[in-house]
């Protein structure tokens, strides 16, 4: 057996979005590389054949069975998912090092090829993320950033602050399943197998699928739910529900969860909304997102989503939040959905979608070409191999990676 990969990350059963991805990531790895295996380091939580749960962020020094367990499986690459929370030791006091064990962890073993996936890139840096991105670029061979705007960002917040714009940054978006997508003909038996048709959900469903959590914002559309269901009737002649489905996952979003669950309830009281409680995790997750016409995403947080990525992998037509980072690019770039900013945008734009089928139509062939050539993960592992062999040639000849500037 050729030597393994190695990916660093959160892992299932950990209701985490990172461990969720890294899941994704390992399966298609693994099919590209019959003959090389798989590995993953996850923290003390994670779970299943070729983890090994090491990582106890409660131990300032928690790096160092890390670094020792990379040394013994002695890798083809080292591939970090990176999320500031996910590594972040905090003494007695509750302060925190600031992802100092991180980055002393690619220290501990920089004689290996690194390539490091941050999920969390803004566009405007606070001082201290300038900080971490400088210093992880410094550290790693390669830094996968999911979008471009991330990217030539840099070149005008680093030399702003007197720094040299990293080079060794490459841009592999976030993945998405080639292999979930049904007919129209097998909703039917989707919406059976869920017990949808029992709830007489319409025929036509609106969906606000995921993590139920203070971001996502789910109370806008709950708050003009009733108005625009009569609206869309009126335009059109159909009868249209919204289906809210998921669970909370961070008990700091409870409130959130118990008054928008309770909005939810009330307008299902009046036969046009629907809640489905649900972990968003797995087939499931995907059958959900399925029985819709197209999905709702009103976000005020997010540089990269998982949700979207899941909207995508469905070719579901979508509405999100405007100006926000990734959501908005991947917005641009697929031209699968619409974009809102204000609360009267967002009324219009569901009533133009719910009542334009051409429409969706469209944008739902948009993201199946998107899906096809930018962002199935069968293309995004193909780049990671491009990353990997970028970080092993830097390691063979001593030189660092340099890669074009965007613009």
């Amino acid at each position: 057996m050729a030597e393994p990969i190695v990916l660093i990350s959160s892992y299932p059963p950990r209701l985490c979005g990172i461990g969720t991805f890294t899941e994704e990531a390992r399966e298609f790895l693994q099919r590209a590389n019959p003959d090389r295996e798989v590995l993953v380091i996850s923290h003390t939580d994670g779970q299943g054949e070729g983890v090994f749960p090491l990582i106890d962020t409660s131990r300032r020094d928690w790096w160092k069975p890390v670094a020792e367990k990379i040394r013994q499986l002695d890798p083809y690459a080292v591939h970090l998912e990176h999320e500031y929370g996910l590594y972040e030791y905090r003494d007695p006091r509750g302060r925190g090092d600031g992802n100092e064990g991180f980055l002393t962890l690619l220290e501990a073993v920089g004689e290996y090829p690194l390539v490091v996936e941050p999920h969390t890139v803004h566009g405007r840096l606070s001082d201290f993320e300038a900080e971490f991105i400088y210093q992880l670029c410094q550290r790693a061979d390669v830094v996968l950033f999911k979008c471009h705007y991330q990217k030539w960002r840099l070149d005008w917040t680093f030399p702003g602050r007197g720094w040299e714009t990293p080079r060794n940054v490459m841009v592999v978006p976030h993945g998405a399943r080639p292999d979930r997508r049904w007919g129209i003909h097998e909703i039917p038996a989707l919406r059976a197998e869920l017990g949808l048709d029992k709830a007489g959900l319409a025929d036509h469903v609106v969906g606000m699928i995921g993590w139920i959590q203070a971001n996502k914002r789910w109370d806008i559309l709950l708050s003009m739910w009733e108005e625009l269901h009569e609206e869309i009737k009126r335009q059109s002649g159909q009868e249209w529900d919204l289906l809210a489905a998921g669970t909370i996952r961070d008990p700091h979003d409870k409130p959130q969860y118990e008054s928008w669950k309770s909005a939810v309830l009330r307008l299902q009281d009046k036969g046009i909304a629907h809640y489905y409680e649900f972990i968003p995790r797995g087939e499931l997750y995907y059958k959900m997102m399925a029985v819709c016409d197209f999905i709702v995403l009103p976000s005020t947080d997010e540089t990269q989503s998982g949700t979207l990525a899941r909207i995508i992998a469905l070719n579901k037509p979508f509405i999100t939040t405007a100006p926000m980072e990734g959501l908005t690019a991947q917005t641009l770039e697929s031209e699968g959905g619409l974009l809102f900013t204000t609360k009267e945008m967002l009324r219009r734009k569901v009533i133009r979608m719910a009542t334009n089928e051409q429409l969706r139509l469209r944008l739902g062939e948009n993201l199946r070409r998107y899906l096809d050539e930018v962002v199935s993960w069968e293309v995004v592992v193909r780049q990671y191999h491009e990353a990997y062999e970028l970080a092993r040639e830097a390691k063979r000849t001593g030189t660092r990676v340099t890669l074009p500037l965007e613009f």
